[in-house]
């Protein structure tokens, strides 16, 4: 496996774990336990993830996560609290997945890899704050279904064909680039909704 299909894996699994930690720690576990993802050597280190105590952990995890994120301000204040653990999770993960022989590699994935994470948990939970601003609950719902499915289906599209990592990781982080920018213009439309101008003083 070159270096360039590595450090995609690790881009896609930092940013995902941004939207989905627990999902992303689960999946991956299922996966290796299921053989479904051949690890190399190289990335045996990841082999932990298929304990079966791990997946437990996560799975109940994720389990809450995938409740939560289905209601209206719910899901932003477990964004708020999640606002720590993504981004480590995320470095931990990417930090699992380069060559543990090279200290250098290693710091720098996990720098990059807990700011991917990070990127990408802003990106959600600003879109997530501008959706429950919508009085009805469906919007909300379809978001989080998709995130659930986008999350399992990219990451396993990552792990099985990881010639495509790199790419899916550039999109991961075009669209979480436009989620954040989209969302900060919505909300200062919001704020700022309802303003009137300045009166000028009597003369």
């Amino acid at each position: 496996m070159g270096i360039m299909e590595i450090i995609g894996i690790a881009g896609s699994v930092s940013l995902l774990s941004g939207w989905r930690l627990y999902l992303s720690v689960l999946a991956t576990g299922i996966a290796m336990n299921a053989g479904v993802i051949p690890l190399p050597d190289h990335l045996q280190s990841l082999q932990v993830l298929a304990n079966p105590w791990v997946m437990g952990v996560a799975g109940i995890a994720a389990l809450f996560e995938f409740l939560a994120d289905k209601v209206a301000w719910l899901d932003s204040v477990w964004d708020a609290i999640h606002t720590f653990v993504r981004p480590i999770g995320g470095a931990l993960l990417a930090l699992a997945i380069v060559d543990p022989s090279d200290p250098a590699t290693q710091v720098i994935a996990f720098i990059l890899g807990g700011g991917g994470a990070l990127l990408s948990h802003g990106g959600k939970a600003g879109a997530r704050a501008v959706i429950n601003t919508s009085p009805e609950p469906v919007t909300n719902v379809a978001m989080s279904t998709a995130e659930d499915v986008a999350t399992a289906g990219l990451l396993y599209t990552a792990y099985e064909f990881p010639y495509w990592a790199a790419g899916i990781a550039a999109a991961l982080l075009a669209f979480t680039i436009w989620l954040l920018l989209k969302a900060r213009r919505i909300i200062k439309q919001i704020f700022s909704f309802g303003k009137t101008p300045t009166q000028l003083p009597p003369k």
